[in-house]
Formats: C-alpha cells, structure tokens, sequence
C-alpha cells in the first residue's frame, strides 16, 4: 500500500514512516499542506495520513482540496488537539 503522510513534525513522520515500513507499506511524505496536495494529486496513493495542524493551509484545507478532485481516496487525520 502506498500512503501518503502530511506532517509537519520530523519526529513524528520518522516515527510514523517507519512503523508503516515495518508493516511493508510504501511511504511518501510533504511537511506542507501544499506539498501534500501535490503529492496527492500527481502520485498513485492508496491512503493519505493528514496532520490538522499544518503550517500554511491546516488539515482541513488540504482534506477539501484532495477530495475535491479524488473524492474516494481514504483519509486519516491526526491531532493532538484535546476537542473534536
């Protein structure tokens, strides 16, 4: 599987990347809510991993603009905000 993860914090895409390789899943990541999109839209990915909290456009705005063109793709979203 390939998965896509959009995170600012380099402890934390380290950490993430490679408990997914462990799991033998191919990874790419963006430190920016615009890199990610990029990467989302232009690469064959099976899962996106999305941080909220991201330095330029947050979560929320890079969830928007990938399903606006990959309606279907599944998405998971990080936070270490205490509220929903």
């Amino acid at each position: 599987m390939r998965v896509l993860l959009i995170e600012d914090e380099a402890a934390i895409v380290r950490y993430l990347e490679r408990g997914l390789r462990e799991e033998g899943h191919q990874v790419e990541s963006a430190a920016t809510g615009e890199d990610g999109i990029a990467l989302a839209l232009s690469e064959e990915i099976d899962l996106v991993i999305i941080d909220i909290g991201l330095p330029g456009l947050d979560g929320h705005q890079v969830l928007t603009a990938i399903r606006e063109k990959k309606g279907s793709l599944p998405v998971l979203m990080l936070t270490a905000r205490g509220d929903v």
